[in-house]
């Protein structure tokens, strides 16, 4: 299992739960590469501690305007849509230069691209680029990639966890949060994803950890593990501050036990 895409509700703590996996993982001495794909959301190079995100991927294929004129020409070729590729060879993190790939205690940071105007358009660009890069990244035997998906489950009418492993959904006590859970399940399933798990986030109680667990079974969804409310992050996401890689370390690594026997 090399390719982990973390789904979920908007605010249901998606970043969060791929800063802390990425850290459970460099303590097991393997590599990580996590790409943002989420085109609104701007705070996971912070939780890393970079200052600034690394230039989008977007702009090494020479930018929004090009991706689209790309993607035009094959469709008038032909290519469905669904089929459309825009990344001209398969390619390791080592071909992109530097200012694409941000480096750091063993986790290597790629970001798709965001939406920064008013009137930019729709992002359906950046999640052509998101599928073809997942699809040709090629990947070191040591080396897991953890995806930061959108929030919501549009890209899955883009196809972009088409070349998933494993798919995971950060749910978060609230009605609307079981039920995008519920149909990222089910929509998994529909691509032939069989590994479809959900991670609890925020949550305060065994009681509340209970009730939820319940729901999302009859959703036919496994939790796999269980990240508390935590006020050191709470507060980091409130400040923009980077994210302790050990905090939780205990519950982190439940998960992973469960991920990697």
């Amino acid at each position: 299992m090399q390719k982990i895409a973390i789904c979920g509700k908007g605010g249901s703590g998606k970043s969060v739960i791929t800063r802390l996996l990425a850290g459970g993982l460099v303590r097991r001495g393997l590599r990580v590469l996590l790409v943002d794909s989420d085109e609104s959301n701007t705070g996971l190079h912070r939780m890393l501690g970079f200052d600034t995100p690394p230039r989008p991927l977007v702009d090494y294929l020479g930018g929004k305007q090009k991706v689209e004129k790309m993607i035009e020409e094959r469709i008038r070729s032909g290519v469905p849509e669904s089929m459309v590729c825009v990344m001209q060879r398969e390619l390791s993190t080592d071909d992109l230069p530097p200012e694409f790939v941000l480096r750091r205690n063993g986790i290597e940071l790629v970001m798709v691209g965001k939406i920064l105007m008013a009137l930019e358009g729709c992002a359906c660009p950046m999640g052509i680029v998101s599928r073809s890069f997942l699809r040709d990244i090629i990947l070191r035997p040591d080396q897991i990639a953890l995806v930061d998906m959108e929030a919501g489950v549009e890209h899955f009418g883009r196809g972009v966890e088409s070349s998933m492993d494993c798919v995971l959904v950060a749910v978060e006590p609230s009605f609307e949060s079981l039920e995008i859970a519920g149909r990222i399940a089910e929509l998994s399933r529909q691509i032939r994803i069989g590994d479809v798990w959900a991670v609890l986030n925020k949550v305060q109680s065994a009681a509340v950890a209970g009730e939820i667990t319940s729901k999302l079974a009859e959703a036919g969804l496994s939790v796999i593990g269980t990240i508390p409310f935590s006020q050191d992050i709470f507060l980091s996401c409130l400040r923009g501050t980077p994210l302790a890689s050990d905090i939780l370390a205990s519950e982190v690594d439940k998960i992973l036990d469960f991920l990697f026997p």
